[in-house]
């Protein structure tokens, strides 16, 4: 069985770590390489660096703060965040990044996810899939529309059919974020998760929500995720990625320990 990843996220805007609830109030926490060389030399499997006001600004990713990450740390490495062409995407891969993670872009230009595929392989290309809770209507049946540019922009978008629609195009796996669990460290929405994970092959990562191990456990079994990503449980220094993965191989969870 695959052991299952725990991954860190670090939300950046103006080149400092950053944290909030729901896509809103946020909080600056410091130096997000420091973060990432903490996180790694804990135990984390990967980690995941968002320009959370890129694509909004309609600029490019902070390549200085991609490239300082990188070099301090040993690990798989992905970032997003205003990534709108291959020329981007390879900057970002070359700066030290082993993914890139599509989410507006992919949304306003679908072919993007085919193009890059082609280019560096559908295992360099995650969709960043953020997602909110709707009733259910002809335009989302599921119940889940996607949100782009930060959790600003509604787009009237089934999140299902996108999750299906993207997998087709080539990416390589899904970082499937709530928008509604965001933050709240109230646990992940298990529903959304098990919906995507349930009907894509592609890896599912879990994101929004973690504040317990137990609710790392439930989304990588009743939940299917393949990977469970973290922030806040672990910024403010409520559990260690070791205590998490102990808790997790107690379980039955097959994790990596260092």
């Amino acid at each position: 069985m695959l052991s299952k990843r725990i991954i860190v996220c670090l939300d950046v805007r103006d080149g400092l770590l950053t944290k909030g609830v729901k896509f809103k109030d946020n909080l600056d926490l410091g130096d997000p390489v420091e973060a990432a060389r903490r996180y790694y030399e804990e135990g984390a499997d990967e980690i995941v660096f968002y320009d959370i006001t890129a694509s909004a600004e309609g600029r490019g990713i902070f390549l200085g703060v991609v490239e300082r990450v990188a070099a301090a740390i040993f690990i798989p490495f992905s970032v997003g965040g205003g990534l709108s062409s291959v020329k981007h995407m390879r900057q970002v891969l070359l700066a030290g990044a082993e993914k890139v993670s599509l989410n507006s872009s992919a949304v306003k230009n679908p072919g993007l996810i085919s193009e890059g595929a082609k280019a560096f392989g559908s295992q360099a290309v995650v969709l960043g899939l953020d997602a909110k809770k709707v009733p259910v209507s002809e335009k989302c049946p599921s119940g889940y529309e996607v949100v782009i540019n930060g959790g600003r922009t509604p787009m009237g978008l089934d999140a299902l059919w996108w999750a299906k629609r993207a997998e087709q195009l080539g990416i390589g796996e899904i970082c499937l974020n709530s928008i509604d669990a965001d933050g709240t460290q109230d646990g992940y929405e298990i529903n959304l998760t098990r919906l995507i994970s349930s009907n894509v092959s592609v890896p599912v990562i879990a994101s929004g929500g973690a504040g317990a191990p137990q609710h790392l456990q439930e989304v990588l079994t009743e939940g299917g995720a393949q990977a469970a990503l973290i922030a806040s449980i672990v910024h403010y220094n409520q559990y260690s990625i070791r205590e998490l993965k102990i808790y997790l191989q107690k379980s039955g969870s097959p994790v990596r320990m260092i």
